[in-house]
């Protein structure tokens, strides 16, 4: 029997009750259910021990009489019956929850009256308890480190500094041992209600965001070729999440030319605690070059000096420079792509700046004087950055592509790329076999099967 049955069967056997006391007994049967603590008896027990004492007209009268207790109720009815007594109606969590709301009314989370729950969360306390006490033993540890002089130390300074750094780095891994486990924390966090300056929710969202989203983001990285093409190599380490108009976009996915007309919002987290500045770059690495039949690259917005925490989770470009901090090296420029060429990738990097170091305005807008042959490579080993964190959408011709290149001033929405065709070097094949034996005029009605076409 599930837990969602066990809890359903006094109400339905309530339910069941005829006579006008049967709503009122049903109304009972909940709130007793609230707040009755579970037995270490089985429920089978409990049940077939009940009995129900019915009292005759007559006040003198001590006659009670026993009622046997009714079949239990099937699954459909167990189900519904918890389903309709929850507020909100079925379509409110899972069956598990929606029979602990029902039995639990508006008690706190932490106060749940589950013999299972109330025994873990105790061990969980213990744990936590002997974790905080290794905290303070090590901070203790800390403060005689920092008191003696390094001279007393075997490898001087350098080792001080080394020692004192790997117990604040054990010491922030307790802090995260003594609280990933706790249920109410779980709960915050998947209900996004998890405050990022902590380090237990950094790891938690970074375990969540590698689980899937940084394996997505890694078979685009190989698939479309970004390494070799844009950097040699890169593994990002912060989740970038792409929008346009307020709809998220899968990365990869081919996007209208009137949707990605105007600048994105990026909704990005980093899983490491402390402020940085970072560094937006958006580029074409997919524009023809008919000069040298090749591929060029274009960069279609950079922005830097964009100050980031933690805490911060939503950046529209739009805003840079505005609303946002931070010096726009180069606007938003539509993507666009002509008629005939193959879809473009615009890629998405975010690189983070050494700390401390900001990056001049005027040196970013001077490197940038002209959009085409952008380098990646070059522009981040002139400023020392590091990327961080990637995504990426396509574009291709569409028909709004001409309308958006009009209204932006963007030349070229006339051009059409087509494959130029070669004439065969190979010298004209003598007729053989079946060709040759139906030259004669009365085969005429096929030679346009087997005519060759120059």
């Amino acid at each position: 029997m599930s837990t969602c049955q066990q809890v359903a069967r006094p109400l339905v056997r309530c339910l069941r009750q005829a006579g006008p006391g049967a709503a009122t007994c049903s109304t009972r049967s909940v709130a007793v259910a609230a707040v009755r603590p579970f037995s270490s008896t089985s429920m089978r027990k409990d049940e077939g021990a009940t009995t129900t004492t019915a009292a005759t007209p007559s006040a003198d009268s001590t006659t009670t009489t026993t009622t046997p207790p009714p079949p239990p109720p099937s699954a459909t009815e167990a189900k519904t019956a918890v389903a309709d007594t929850v507020v909100g109606g079925p379509e409110l969590g899972s069956r598990r929850r929606r029979a602990a709301l029902a039995t639990t009314g508006n008690l706190p989370f932490e106060q749940l009256p589950y013999q299972a729950f109330q025994e873990a969360r105790k061990i969980l306390q213990q744990d936590r308890a002997a974790k905080i006490a290794q905290i303070v033993k090590e901070t203790e540890k800390i403060k005689l480190i920092e008191a003696r002089d390094a001279s007393e130390l075997e490898g001087g300074e350098a080792a001080k500094q080394t020692r004192i750094k790997s117990l604040r780095n054990y010491i922030e891994e307790l802090k995260i041992l003594a609280d990933i486990n706790d249920p109410e924390v779980k709960r915050r966090f998947e209900d996004g209600r998890g405050d990022m300056t902590k380090p237990v929710y950094r790891v938690l969202a970074e375990r969540r965001w590698r689980s899937m989203d940084y394996k997505i983001i890694a078979q685009r990285i190989s698939q479309f070729h970004v390494v070799p093409d844009l950097l040699p190599a890169f593994d990002p380490t912060m989740d970038v999440k792409l929008s346009f108009r307020g709809y998220q976009v899968s990365p990869g996915a081919i996007l209208d030319s009137r949707v990605t007309e105007v600048a994105p919002t990026l909704r990005m987290q980093v899983f490491d605690k402390g402020e940085r500045l970072l560094t937006v770059v958006v580029i074409d690495s997919d524009v023809p070059d008919v000069t040298h039949d090749n591929f060029k690259r274009r960069c279609h917005f950079l922005a830097a000096n964009i100050p980031w925490d933690p805490s911060k989770t939503v950046l529209s470009l739009r805003s840079v420079g505005d609303r946002v901090e931070g010096d726009v090296g180069k606007p938003w420029l539509p993507p666009f792509a002509q008629k005939g060429s193959p879809y473009h990738r615009l890629n998405v990097f975010v690189l983070e700046q050494k700390p401390g170091a900001k990056i001049d305005g005027e040196a970013l807008k001077k490197h940038l004087e002209n959009r085409e042959n952008f380098s990646l490579k070059g522009f981040r080993e002139k400023f020392d950055l590091e990327p961080v964190g990637f995504n990426l959408f396509r574009s291709e011709w569409d028909e709004g592509t001409a309308e958006v290149m009009e209204r932006h001033g963007i030349p070229g929405a006339e051009v059409e790329f087509k494959r130029q065709k070669f004439a065969s070097l190979k010298p004209p094949r003598k007729a053989r076999g079946w060709e040759a034996k139906r030259q004669k005029p009365k085969y005429k009605s096929l030679w346009k099967y087997v005519k060759r076409i120059a």
